[in-house]
């Protein structure tokens, strides 16, 4: 299931990987820089920046920053960050934050990921349809992404 509205974009699917697997390849800021593609600089904490380059082709100029909100243990990992925060001339930190969340669900066959990004009708109204369109179709890319990780 796939959903979206103008203000949350919801993506889903079935990793068949144990729920302890998904979750450390969630939350270990290493193992998420692999599939995600970027070079973290320090470890996921609740309530601290975690900062580090885009590895992705094309990218590598862009800085990617989130703050921890929440990691409940193997069921909800979440944070705040500037959607498609790309043009390094830019200082995006005025503007409001999207929350990212992951849910992990124990499933018959392996584990249920679903990622919601959610905050979009708050954003700049010059950005808010570009910021939306772009991580729609990167959070569908991301899902392939960590379902090939997870699975290897």
């Amino acid at each position: 299931m796939n959903t979206t509205t103008t203000d949350r974009i919801e993506k889903q699917i079935l990793l068949r990987a144990p729920q302890s697997r998904v979750w450390k390849a969630l939350t270990d800021a290493s193992e998420f820089g692999e599939w995600f593609r970027v070079k973290l600089e320090s470890p996921f904490r609740p309530g601290h920046w975690t900062k580090g380059n885009i590895t992705w082709p094309g990218y590598e100029h862009i800085r990617m920053e989130v703050q921890v909100e929440r990691m409940d243990a193997e069921h909800l990992f979440s944070f705040r960050w500037h959607p498609y925060a790309i043009d390094p001339k830019v200082d995006y930190s005025p503007e409001p934050t999207t929350l990212v969340e992951f849910r992990l669900e124990p499933v018959e066959g392996g584990t249920l990921l679903q990622v919601v990004e959610s905050g979009f009708d708050q954003l700049p109204a010059h950005r808010r349809d570009e910021a939306f369109r772009m991580n729609d179709g990167g959070w569908a890319q991301q899902m392939a992404n960590i379902e090939r990780h997870v699975t290897v």
